[in-house]
């Protein structure tokens, strides 16, 4: 088992915790860090980009001049893609870009990440992340101190802390649901508690 230090919101150590190997000591697979971030981005395509075609052009019912004895092209339609302000041949049309990502990619690239963070001693379990109050000042300085102000915090519901980095520029809360793996390797240091370490275990062991 793998042991990290628990510290408090000065950045004491006052303890240690073992942690499960396969989640917090497992090989760095950064392949998989592509893989899911890709799956991630396509997730959140909007997919509105639109053109219209000729069935949706304004115009045109009528046939532009007589068939023959013109010496010009033939044509029956001024919505036709060869005219200024005729239909888009084959243009995009909303649509979803998500597709299915394998459950165990998803686990292996979050395993490989809180690995890299721990190896990196930039995975800071705190014994608490109780403020008493919900002000951004509070926050700045206790992230100033646990993690020079660069960090992602995960924790279960906490409204205080939640309200309190809101406004900082470097530092995201995400409650554990909606822990992910961009954010985890966007910011420099991972802060959780250790309960919320023990929820991880539990959600990437199965």
């Amino acid at each position: 088992m793998a042991t990290l230090p628990v510290y408090n919101l000065k950045r004491e150590e006052v303890g240690s915790i073992e942690v499960s190997d396969a989640i917090f000591a497992a090989e760095v697979k950064r392949h998989l860090f592509y893989e899911v971030i890709k799956w991630q981005q396509a997730k959140r395509r909007a997919g509105t980009a639109a053109t219209k075609g000729r069935n949706d052009v304004a115009g045109g019912g009528a046939k532009p001049y007589r068939q023959k004895g013109t010496g010009r092209a033939r044509q029956g339609s001024r919505r036709a893609p060869n005219h200024v302000g005729g239909g888009v041949v084959h243009g995009p049309t909303p649509r979803s870009y998500a597709y299915n990502l394998n459950k165990k990619v998803r686990k292996g690239a979050m395993k490989s990440a809180l690995s890299l963070r721990a190896s990196q001693a930039k995975l800071l379990v705190v014994d608490s992340l109780a403020l008493e109050t919900h002000r951004t000042r509070d926050a700045a300085q206790v992230f100033k101190a646990l993690a020079q102000g660069n960090a992602l915090v995960v924790d279960g519901p906490n409204r205080n802390l939640e309200l309190a980095v809101g406004n900082l520029p470097k530092v995201k809360y995400l409650s554990i649901d909606g822990m992910n793996l961009f954010d985890v390797l966007k910011y420099d240091h991972l802060v959780m508690t250790e309960p919320t370490v023990r929820r991880l275990e539990g959600a990437l062991g199965q």
